[in-house]
């Protein structure tokens, strides 16, 4: 405990320097910028804001109490990294999770790495930060290295230079968001891995990888097991299933909503009176309660 609070204090020195108005520091050209920017210092919790290029957008609240709970009896360890943009105020780079966990146990302080740096180059560090994550889910993943291409114009080759990973590596994460949507938070939620997210992708028709991705969670199917059904699905191009009724266009409309939302392919029977039911299928009981507190939140 003692080695995290004097690990901390260090820059407490440095801090002040940046509470001074008459010599605020906002270049590396300006005064005392060497002892400030590229150091460690001791900030204000709350003139920290959020990063808006943050591409995480998940965050395990019992994986938060448990970091907290460290933070509390060994300190921050990892110092985050923040750039800054005007007197007394920050923007969060990268380690949300360390800011997040901070400000639940109540820490007024936290060690800083500053840098200088406009939007483009804060999105560029937040990405390749988080891609180098052990614990982001193949589709953040894919989501950070498409908006490197969207954002930062990067090729591949140049991703791969950045990040240091092969560029095959790269494109088979991007190729994941080929998958139908619902396929896509299947794997974020963990019901599936991206080794099955690889082997459907193979498959061109979204229906198509939808019942493939129905048949791997009621019958849980392994990787190698999916592999082999995709290749019976491309050696006959049939789909074992029966032929259904054209629905309604107002049921069409809005199925493929209803399904995003509850993460599964939701079945939609109409008969000629117009009456109908909807079934949302499940596959454990946790699967369930997800499902349940998604409608009790739509009340």
């Amino acid at each position: 405990m003692a080695k995290a609070t004097k690990k901390q204090a260090l820059g407490r020195g440095l801090s002040a320097l940046l509470k001074d108005p008459a010599n605020d520091i906002s270049s590396v050209q300006d005064k005392n910028a060497d002892k400030v920017i590229g150091n460690i210092v001791e900030l204000d919790i709350n003139a920290i804001e959020m990063n808006p290029f943050q591409p995480r957008t998940s965050f395990n609240e019992e994986s938060l109490r448990e970091l907290a709970s460290s933070i509390k009896e060994l300190g921050v360890i990892q110092p985050i990294t923040v750039r800054k943009l005007d007197f007394n105020k920050y923007q969060l780079v990268s380690g949300e999770r360390r800011y997040r966990a901070s400000k639940l146990i109540g820490l007024e302080t936290i060690p800083s790495y500053i840098r200088i740096a406009n939007d483009q180059e804060s999105l560029e560090m937040a990405l390749v930060e988080n891609i180098q994550r052990q614990d982001l889910d193949p589709i953040e993943i894919a989501l950070s290295y498409q908006r490197l291409i969207d954002e930062i114009q990067l090729t591949q080759e140049q991703m791969s230079e950045r990040v240091g990973k092969k560029r095959s590596t790269i494109a088979n994460y991007l190729r994941l968001l080929k998958l139908d949507p619902i396929i896509q938070t299947g794997m974020r939620d963990g019901f599936i891995s991206m080794g099955h997210g690889r082997a459907i992708i193979n498959i061109e028709n979204q229906s198509t990888q939808l019942d493939i991705y129905e048949e791997i969670l009621s019958k849980k199917l392994s990787v190698r097991d999916t592999e082999s059904l995709v290749r019976n699905y491309q050696q006959t191009k049939e789909v074992s299933i029966p032929v259904k009724e054209e629905l309604p266009k107002y049921i069409k409309k809005g199925l493929k909503e209803i399904s995003e939302y509850f993460g599964h392919k939701v079945d939609v029977k109409v008969s000629k009176n117009g009456k109908g039911k909807i079934s949302i299928p499940f596959h454990s009981e946790e699967d369930f309660n997800r499902i349940k507190k998604l409608v009790q939140r739509a009340k």
